[in-house]
C-alpha cells in the first residue's frame, strides 16, 4: 500500500509542477515500500532519503525562484514550510545515522506524508492560483 495516495486536490493545474510533485510522491512511496520489504536497512534508507532530499531541495529552489521573480506576497511563509520538510528529512537521516531505532513507517507516515498532503493542497495550490491570476492580470 502506498504511503501517500495521489489525490486530485494535490494538483496545481500546472503540468510541470504536478509532474514533479507526483515524482516526489512516487519516490517517498518507493522508499516506504523498500522499508516494508527490507525491514528498514538503515544504510539503504539513509541513501534513499538523501536522494529524495536532493530532489525535494531542487524542486523547492525552482519554485522559490519563481516566487521571488513574480513577487509572491506569501513567499516567506511558503519558503518556511519548505524548510520544515527539508529539516524533517535531515532529522530522520541523522537519527538513523546515529544508530537509534526509528519506527520508519510511523515516522515517514506522520512527518513526511502529513507534510506533503498539507503543503500540496494548501501552500502550493494557493501559490499556483495566485500565479495564474497574476499572469492573467498582466495580459489585460
Amino acid at each position: 500500500m502506498a504511503l501517500i495516495e495521489w489525490r486530485k486536490d494535490f494538483e496545481t493545474g500546472f503540468p510541470g509542477i504536478d509532474f514533479e510533485h507526483k515524482t516526489l510522491v512516487e519516490s517517498i512511496n518507493d522508499l516506504h515500500s523498500r522499508i516494508d520489504q527490507s525491514g528498514g536497512d538503515a544504510s539503504g534508507t539513509i541513501k534513499r532519503l538523501s536522494e529524495i532530499h536532493v530532489l525535494v531541495e531542487s524542486h523547492f529552489a525552482l519554485e522559490e525562484r519563481v516566487m521571488r521573480e513574480e513577487g509572491f506576497s506569501r513567499f516567506k511563509e511558503h519558503k518556511a514550510d519548505h524548510s520544515i520538510l527539508l529539516d524533517e528529512l535531515l532529522d530522520i537521516m541523522d537519527t538513523l545515522s546515529s544508530g537509534q531505532n526509528v519506527d520508519l513507517d510511523s515516522t515517514l507516515g506522520q512527518r513526511v506524508r502529513d507534510w506533503f498532503t498539507t503543503h500540496f493542497s494548501t501552500f502550493d495550490r494557493d501559490f499556483h492560483a495566485w500565479e495564474q491570476r497574476h499572469k492573467n492580470n498582466a495580459k489585460n
